[in-house]
């Protein structure tokens, strides 16, 4: 029995992954309903858009103190939106904490490559509450569906 089979049978949905030039895996997402490109981070405690007041995906913001590190940056100020819907192919999430992060250097890093803008990065957060399994060889991401 193939992966994609047995996890159908299992309630799993399967979402197709865009292997980048910097060999980053990029997928649509959407968050409060409006449509975004998202990189997928194993490495990524948590889900983040960039601060950019163009990439606002409805957003409601909080303040907080808590300083973000990874992705080439160390101790970032960052902000917290909760609640949010986040959706990725068929699988989707009501209670969605994105965490808002300056993405400049991480996007000028792909622009070097000739890669689009990205807006944010799905990271283990969502892994994990999506039971997650990758399937490299297919480009393939599977989230359990509830």
């Amino acid at each position: 029995m193939k992966l994609k089979s047995f996890l159908k049978k299992k309630n799993y949905t399967r979402i197709k992954l865009k292997r980048l030039k910097s060999d980053h895996f990029a997928m649509t997402a959407s968050i409060n309903g409006i449509k975004g490109r998202f990189i997928l981070d194993t490495g990524a405690s948590n889900t983040l858009v960039d601060d950019n007041p163009s990439n606002t995906f409805k957003l409601n913001i909080d303040e907080t103190d808590v300083k973000v590190t990874g992705a080439g940056a160390v101790n970032m100020d960052s902000k917290i939106s909760k609640k949010n819907k986040l959706k990725i192919g068929k699988w989707s999430s009501k209670k969605s904490i994105i965490v808002l992060f300056n993405l400049t250097h991480v996007n000028s890093g792909l622009d070097h490559l000739e890669i689009d803008p990205i807006d944010g990065i799905i990271g283990t957060d969502v892994l994990k509450k999506g039971k997650a399994i990758i399937d490299y060889r297919k480009n393939s991401l599977y989230l359990k569906l509830k």
